[in-house]
């Protein structure tokens, strides 16, 4: 499907709201201009700059440096990278950051600079709102201008295939069509300051454990399908500047030196106009070039400076060839000017607008938040908690100091500091990324000041007696509970560490109106379920974290936040009972092919028919709502409507949720649409979806096309992935599309 045409459709996209589609086509159309009707001229102005460069000056462009050392490159900022300039034709350096939750600061290297810390990717996409996405990267892209960085290294776009993955907080969940969606809304949000933004890792980073050696062995048409289909999405959707290829391997080659995946896919059948470059220490060698890698990241880390010497001398002998250097110099440079890099240096720091985004972080972290349990006690739901108590009891997690924050090179400086910091250690030279760290505020203080007058106690958990004793004796009881992820490890399993699990279980035991707040990077087990009245997953938060739990604890705000990855009863119902490789020696290689194929997360169960903890898109509200008055008319796709009404006595907002349950006579669960629906009590809309016709479709990798069968379509709606209630069914014509 050609992304240029795509995005000019003025009809929402499937998965996208009224609301948001309206902000899609007034409010960011002409950000795409320079990709639409001005493409051939970005196109001949790079191709004129490179042909006024020098030999030496395009090498300049093809490898950047590690800009963390000491001392920092000449002219770098201090960050993740650093590329130089050629001045001499007004062509400037690349600073980049990396900005998946905000903009960090690894070791502290401009000292001092903290910035607002927003929630975890995977608390984003359990929004299911683009417009909040968007406005995140927004404020990604104003923190980077506000340093004088012109490039973010966000737009994680791997699926949480694997739930025990050390970066699935990073990433936007478990579906293709939800994590395209909303990694395309926040990469638009950020090249709308001006800053590139990249799409990563490119493609099937889906674990931590061997991931430099880890060899996914997949069907190119199941990538297609799942991992790919994500990237692709987020790809047309956004339009980032640049793509990063990821560490692991794909059908045995590297992803930084893959032809079939940087080449014939990306810049053949996708028409990617912007340049790949290799994620830090990615690259093989120096004919990683023809394979379609634009450039050589912190070439330092790398065995060798592959694109210096060995690509001069690949040059010359005539094995990497002259005009795929011009190509790469020529979508580096049209990137640049598309972002208007050119005509906007970043020689000025723009003003910082810490307040406002602030409030974007609190709002955020609220939309996020999932209401996964609230049970009746005596005659009220557990949450939200009432005024009234005389006695609270708030348990662990450090819940006095901050928010859990994840662990590597996407942790954040937050704004006040971190709140606390515990070293975790580690064996493979990788201590730096395993610090679990807190973003401030402090839980117990938001919640201490919604209660004035209350006695609230706080105690850290380590005694499950002691808590317990105290929990007997108040009117109600929290308990923040934690799991920690972060970069180069993945979790050993879904379990609460630290023997929170027995805590949980003791206070509950001991309360019967115990709420758990957990602050996890993905599923956890919970089998203390059954006796604690309240379960919110409120992810990683960020420095709104604090104030937004609070919100929704005392009914503040509506929680509307829905799962975007499956929580398993059990790790025995994951395709792997453990991580692929995660027991060998580090640097060992690891061939993994994952049984699901493109059926990860959600449609694994389904196909298997495991019933898990808690299915993909699942989420409860403090009011009710009722879907009616389905229906769905097929041809060329399928478009599906329904009424949506607001039967409770609250405010709030839903995301129903459109799947196709059989395509042709096959059955298979997939997610082809949702909307993000604010209603009053009593209020009634419409809502319309029409699906993208990739996501009803097989991709056939020999004739290299989608093909959507003609037959019967059965479509769903619900709350969940399996709370479907209402079905109906529709003809779709047989249908090919282009790659």
């Amino acid at each position: 499907m050609n992304a240029i045409l795509d995005v000019r459709r003025p009809k929402a996209r499937a998965g996208v709201s009224r609301r948001a589609a309206a902000l899609l086509s007034v409010c960011l159309f002409p950000l795409f201009t320079p990709f639409l009707a001005g493409a051939a001229d970005l196109n001949g102005e790079a191709r004129k700059l490179t042909a006024s460069l020098t030999q030496d000056e395009k090498f300049v462009l093809l490898r950047g440096y590690l800009a963390v050392a000491v001392p920092k490159p000449p002219g770098a900022i201090g960050s993740a990278g650093f590329v130089p300039g050629v001045p001499r034709l007004g062509i400037p350096a690349l600073q980049e950051t990396d900005a998946s939750l905000g903009i960090t600061n690894p070791n502290n290297i401009r000292p001092g600079d903290t910035a607002v810390a927003l929630p975890s990717s995977v608390a984003t996409a359990a929004s299911f709102d683009p417009d909040i996405a968007y406005q995140n990267g927004a404020l990604l892209g104003r923190q980077a201008a506000a340093r004088g960085f012109n490039v973010v290294l966000g737009g994680g776009v791997d699926l949480a295939r694997e739930p025990r993955g050390g970066r699935d907080f990073e990433y936007s969940g478990e579906d293709p069509l939800l994590a395209g969606m909303m990694v395309g809304a926040a990469v638009r949000g950020t090249q709308d300051q001006h800053v590139i933004s990249t799409v990563k890792h490119f493609a099937a980073n889906d674990q931590e454990s061997q991931r430099n050696t880890l060899d996914v062995e997949m069907a190119w048409d199941a990538l297609r399908e799942s991992d790919l289909l994500a990237f692709e999405i987020a790809i047309e959707q956004g339009h980032p500047g640049a793509v990063m290829c990821a560490y692991n391997k794909i059908n045995g080659g590297y992803s930084c030196g893959n032809k079939m995946l940087l080449t014939t896919i990306l810049k053949h059948d996708w028409a990617y106009p912007g340049f790949v470059l290799s994620d830090w220490g990615g690259v093989h060698a120096a004919g990683d070039l023809t394979a379609g890698l634009d450039q050589e990241s912190a070439a330092e880390l790398d065995a060798q400076r592959f694109f210096a010497d060995p690509l001069r001398r690949a040059i010359d002998a005539g094995t990497v060839p002259q005009a795929r250097v011009d190509d790469a110099v020529t979508r580096i440079l049209r990137s640049m000017l598309a972002a208007g890099l050119m005509k906007q240096p970043l020689t000025a720091p723009r003003q910082q607008t810490q307040a406002a985004d602030a409030a974007i972080a609190r709002r955020a972290a609220a939309a996020g938040i999932v209401l996964l349990q609230n049970e009746k006690r005596d005659q009220d739901h557990t949450l939200p908690l009432p005024r009234t108590l005389h006695t609270l009891l708030v348990v662990g997690a450090d819940a006095d100091a901050g928010v859990q924050a994840g662990g590597g090179s996407s942790q954040v400086t937050p704004v006040g500091g971190y709140a606390r910091e515990i070293p975790l250690g580690a064996s493979n030279g990788l201590e730096f990324f395993r610090v679990s760290a807190f973003d401030p505020p402090a839980p117990l203080a938001a919640i201490e000041a919604r209660l004035p007058g209350v006695h609230v106690l706080w105690v850290d958990g380590r005694s499950a007696k002691q808590a317990a004793f105290l929990a007997a004796g108040a009117d109600a009881a929290i308990v923040f509970a934690n799991q920690w992820e972060g970069e180069s490890s993945d979790v050993p399993d879904l379990s609460l560490a630290g023997g929170q699990d027995g805590l949980i279980a003791a206070v509950a035991a001991a309360n019967r109106r115990t709420v758990v707040v957990l602050e996890t990077g993905g599923p956890v087990l919970m089998p203390w379920r059954d006796r604690v009245g309240a379960i919110l997953e409120t992810w990683y938060a960020g420095n709104g974290g604090a104030e937004a739990i609070a919100d929704v604890l005392f009914g503040q705000v509506n929680p509307g936040g829905r799962l975007p990855v499956t929580f398993p009863a059990t790790e025995a119902d994951l395709p792997n009972r453990s991580v692929p490789g995660m027991y060998l020696p580090s640097g060992a290689p690891v061939n993994v092919t994952y049984a699901e194929g493109a059926d990860a997360g959600y449609r694994w169960f389904a196909r298997a028919g495991k019933k898990p903890l808690y299915p993909f898109g699942f989420g409860l509200s403090y009011t009710s709502y009722s879907l009616s008055n389905l229906r769905v008319q097929g041809g060329a796709t399928l478009t599906v409507s329904f009424d949506i009404t607001n039967s409770g006595t609250r405010a709030g907002a839903d995301t129903p949720q459109a799947y196709v349950t059989s395509r042709a006579g096959r059955p298979g669960l997939r997610l082809i649409g949702w909307s993000k629906t604010a209603l009053a009590p009593g209020e009634t809309h419409r809502v319309t979806l029409t699906a993208d016709p990739r996501v009803l479709a097989d991709f056939i990798a020999q004739g290299n096309k989608w093909h959507v069968p003609a037959g019967s379509y059965t479509v769903c709606i619900g709350e969940s992935a399996q709370n479907l209630p209402l079905t109906a069914t529709a003809q779709l014509d047989s249908r090919d599309l282009a790659p």
